[in-house]
């Protein structure tokens, strides 16, 4: 059953299927996602170039997703609190767009920490705030569908950034200050996106979520909170996948293009995967996502086939589309509405900070115990995620008959 705050909403002009805001607000991913990957499929190389060792290179990235995490949620409470998600946006993709062709000016690895720290300060600021102006601006209650396409046309740019940056490093070898100062150009068109495309998800005065409490929230919804730590615990960086790939016998040169693998399917599978999820229920569609994550670790634990592990990296994609968008599009269903905000920032920064731990676990059992374990680990918390969303899924239709008379 939906909060009453979602019932009677009206019926809006659709655009392409969706809503213009949602349509509007799937750009703006979509050019900054170029932008951002453009930068970061070649930054590793640049560091490297002006003398960072390995450690600096995960000390840079765990430092600058720890930092967005944390204000994710503070950011999502905010723009509740005020009833608005629109400054936030302009905010955190302005700094991203100012933040990006500064990388170009940087002669030690110090500088990229404290721009890197800059630019996932601004994501932090964003990311609630636009998911809540996704959930605002949804047509006929298909949340499932409406991240979809946002989820969509932000990994499009995860596939166009890095594409471009090939091109360009192809043509001028080791000339990575000039893709930093051209990845400026889609970040800055989204930012006048924003401005002057996106319009607010209209809320009442009287409705604003001004004060928060931790009984706000139903016990479904920390039940849920509390799946998505297991899940997420086992969930560690993709790059452990690039490393088995190169293991296997993937050479180093076709590693970014067999990732690419996964962010075209997970473009193709989202929004259907999202409709499909709007029709048959969200916890049908995220068992399989859970389920479809076990097989895929599982099997980069046992492979040494390097066509075994372009086929994973497919699946993972799929899996990817199945799970990422429509956890936030369930979270959407069952909160309040006036809450999108602080309930999207919380389920934000829960995943942010639970990726450093799951990182962690992941290298320490890789280089101590074996290679195949973190793998198996992985498999077996997305496994449990799996059967823990089904006593979900099957207590929550207990409560919703046990309601009707």
């Amino acid at each position: 059953m939906l909060p009453e705050s979602k019932v009677g909403m009206k019926k809006e002009a659709k655009f392409l299927g969706v809503s213009r805001n949602i349509l509007f607000t799937g750009l703006t991913s979509f050019l900054t996602d170029t932008s951002v990957k453009m930068v970061y499929s070649v930054m590793p190389m640049f560091l490297m170039s002006i003398g960072a060792s390995k450690t600096t290179l995960a000390l840079i990235e765990g430092i600058a997703e720890s930092t967005a995490s944390l204000i994710k949620a503070l950011s999502g409470f905010w723009s509740d609190k005020i009833g608005k998600n629109k400054p936030f946006m302009i905010i955190g993709y302005g700094i991203s767009a100012l933040v990006i062709p500064l990388y170009a000016l940087v002669i030690s690895p110090l500088h990229v920490l404290g721009l890197r720290f800059i630019e996932r300060f601004g994501k932090g600021i964003r990311t609630a705030p636009r998911d809540s102006l996704i959930a605002g601006s949804v047509v006929n209650e298909e949340t499932g569908k409406s991240f979809g396409v946002q989820k969509a046309m932000d990994n499009s740019g995860a596939i166009i950034g890095p594409l471009v940056a090939f091109i360009m490093l192809s043509m001028l070898p080791g000339n990575y200050r000039l893709i930093f100062v051209l990845a400026g150009i889609p970040a800055i068109l989204s930012v006048f996106v924003i401005i002057f495309k996106i319009h607010e998800a209209k809320r009442n005065r009287h409705e604003l979520f001004t004060r928060f409490h931790f009984r706000d929230f139903s016990g479904r919804y920390y039940f849920f909170l509390g799946i998505i730590f297991v899940f997420t615990l086992g969930n560690s960086t993709d790059a452990l996948l690039m490393v088995k790939a190169n293991e296997v016998g993937v050479r180093v040169a076709l590693i970014p293009l067999v990732y690419l693998i996964t962010n075209a399917v997970s473009v193709l599978a989202s929004v259907p995967l999202g409709s499909l999820s709007d029709r048959i229920g969200k916890e049908k569609i995220l068992v399989t996502g859970y389920l479809l994550y076990a097989v895929v670790y599982y099997g980069f634990g046992i492979t040494s086939s390097t066509g075994t592990i372009i086929a994973l990296f497919a699946l993972y994609g799929l899996y990817s589309a199945a799970t990422d968008s429509i956890q936030k599009a369930y979270i959407a269903d069952i909160i309040d509405k006036n809450k999108n905000g602080t309930g999207l920032g919380i389920y934000n920064a829960l995943i942010g900070i639970t990726l450093f731990p799951a990182s962690l676990i992941a290298g320490i059992l890789y280089d101590r115990v074996d290679s195949k374990v973190p793998f198996y680990f992985g498999a077996a918390t997305a496994l449990l995620s799996a059967v823990l969303m089904v006593f979900f899924r099957t207590g929550g239709n207990k409560r919703n008959k046990g309601a009707v008379t």
